[in-house]
């Protein structure tokens, strides 16, 4: 909490004699105009601490009956503050010899100008003092001829310089009062502009800051002004100049085409689920769009229709022509800016849009385009269906010769051998199987013949007749076997060589129906992946030029510049604040 400081008082020599003569009086009472404001010299004078004195009543009645006196001096500066220029006050009433009427002096006051503030403050200062005003003029005479100043004010935060002894006592050695100065007659007697309050001054220099805000607003709001004009608004009139006066207007010729399989009743399993749709095609149509936005198509147009020429013509603005033998990465460039494709996989379909100067020239663009598209689908398509067929065939030749060198290798080798071996020997041994039992039978009949006590001697030679017969035969075949028994193992070798060829052929004849079989899928297959190009919507040429959209451009070059401009000023600002921190 800050304690108000106390104010020092003046130091106010009283008049030696108290019936001193009126001119000893009337100029100290005259003298508070003269002194200097308290907002220079940093003093206060209070209206209690002056002492008043009240003159004659003849000096009050009659005041200017007296001599006229001489004017006094403006007091001195104090030494320990610095010298300024005394405050003017308002002046009182003109003297003059002619003796003046209170209301005559009243009257004077009024023409003076003053303020309501001031007449209110006179009143207030008057009935502080006990001076029975009648009306704010009436106090402010009162307070005049008493020598008080009415319109000083009293502020006790404000210090004041403080008077040692030694300059009071120099002061009571002059012979000086230390009263506020009168004015001299021939100055302004309007009130001073700086006698004003410190709210109105506050107000007054609220309002030159103000101003002075509102005219370096201004300042800066000019110079914005100007870099939007020169960075943003001129570089976007000369663009939506250009569009609108000087671009050659293109004309675009749009077009839809899709790859679609071929539909085949063999498909089965999970081709059959994605046949028919756009993910069957989805690597043929990323392909066909990667070789029409390629430099291969824009040299193949060129060479059928001339697109170099078409956009060398000296009548396209200079921006948009391309220049006199120009190189291939140059129309190459030219060339993706105005034939634009699109794809859409959800769809399956190609979008495509040629630009050119005339529209029947965009159009024969399109459709040649188009037709490198197909050529470039079949390429794709046959060239693998040719190299399954291939294989296939390939596959089934090589089994024919095999089966062919199998059946060779047999025949060969039945020719210098017995065709059946093992069925040679076993007919030997059912043969020999058969003679013995006939052998034993006979021999049991011999075997009851002859158990007969008298046998018939013809039947008994007959008998053995026929057991000798069929044991010749026996020996006989028994030899023809021993004979085949001892070239059994040629014979078994013969018959195994036999079986492997017999073998191979089979084998041979497996591999050939297998790659029968596999051809004939291989032929299914590529005619199921035979691709067709099927336009969906034809080129046709337009009436109207589709480029350049002069709003459209123009709007997106402000926004460009605006951007650009953006990004410069904060990058500025920031190294700006940066630098200066």
């Amino acid at each position: 909490m800050t304690t108000k400081p106390k104010a020092k008082k003046f130091r106010i020599r009283r008049s030696p004699q108290a019936g001193a003569a009126p001119e000893e009086v009337r100029p100290a009472a005259n003298q508070s105009r003269d002194l200097p404001s308290h907002r220079f010299t940093g003093q206060t004078t209070d209206a209690a601490d002056v002492p008043r004195q009240t003159p004659p009543p003849a000096a009050v009645a009659a005041p200017e009956a007296r001599q006229p006196r001489p004017q006094a001096k403006p007091q001195q500066p104090v030494q320990s503050q610095p010298p300024v220029q005394p405050q003017p006050a308002p002046a009182a009433a003109p003297q003059t010899d002619v003796a003046i009427t209170p209301e005559q002096e009243v009257d004077a006051i009024k023409r003076e100008g003053l303020t309501g503030r001031q007449l209110r403050m006179a009143r207030r200062v008057a009935q502080k003092n006990g001076l029975a005003a009648t009306s704010d003029y009436d106090a402010v005479r009162l307070l005049r001829a008493n020598g008080i100043d009415p319109f000083q004010r009293k502020n006790m935060l404000e210090l004041v310089s403080m008077d040692t002894p030694a300059q009071g006592q120099q002061a009571e050695s002059q012979g000086r009062v230390q009263l506020p100065q009168t004015m001299a007659m021939h100055k302004e007697t309007l009130p001073s502009a700086d006698m004003i309050s410190p709210m109105d001054r506050r107000a007054r220099e609220i309002g030159d800051i103000q101003r002075d805000m509102a005219r370096r607003r201004r300042r800066k709001m000019l110079l914005l002004l100007a870099r939007l004009s020169v960075f943003v608004f001129l570089p976007t009139l000369l663009t939506g100049w250009y569009f609108y006066a000087i671009a050659t207007p293109m004309y675009s010729t749009k077009s839809e085409f899709l790859i679609l399989q071929a539909d085949t009743a063999t498909a089965s399993g999970f081709s059959s689920l994605l046949s028919g749709t756009q993910f069957a095609t989805n690597q043929d149509s990323i392909a066909t769009q990667s070789y029409l936005q390629s430099k291969d198509a824009m040299t193949r147009l060129d060479q059928d229709k001339g697109f170099k020429a078409v956009f060398s013509d000296p009548t396209i603005d200079p921006i948009q022509r391309l220049p006199e033998a120009p190189s291939n990465e140059q129309a190459y460039k030219l060339y993706k800016k105005y034939v634009k494709l699109g794809y859409d996989p959800t769809e399956g379909v190609i979008r495509m849009e040629v630009a050119a100067p005339d529209p029947d020239i965009a159009a024969q663009f399109s459709r040649k385009l188009i037709s490198y598209a197909e050529e470039r689908v079949d390429d794709l398509s046959q060239r693998k269906r040719e190299d399954q067929l291939r294989d296939a065939r390939k596959s089934l030749d090589e089994a024919r010769d095999e089966r062919r060198e199998a059946q060779q290798r047999l025949v060969t080798l039945q020719e210098g051998t017995i065709i059946d071996p093992e069925g040679v020997i076993s007919s030997l041994r059912s043969q020999i199987n058969n003679i013995q039992i006939q052998l034993q039978e006979k021999e049991l009949q011999l075997a009851a013949l002859q158990d007969n006590p008298r046998p018939n001697k013809a039947r008994v030679d007959g008998v053995r007749g026929d057991i000798g017969r069929l044991s010749k035969l026996l020996y006989k075949l028994e030899d023809k076997m021993t004979d085949a028994t001892a070239g059994e193992s040629s014979l078994a070798q013969k018959t195994a060589q036999i079986q492997m060829l017999q073998a191979d052929l089979a084998t041979a004849d497996m591999m050939m129906q297998t790659s029968l079989q596999t051809l004939k899928q291989t032929e299914l297959e590529a005619n199921r992946q035979v691709r067709y190009l099927t336009i969906s919507v034809e080129p046709v040429a337009s009436e109207d030029p589709s480029y350049p959209r002069a709003f459209e451009n123009t709007i997106l070059a402000f926004l460009i510049f605006s951007g650009i401009y953006l990004m410069i000023s904060l990058t500025a600002s920031i190294l700006r604040e940066q630098v200066s921190s």
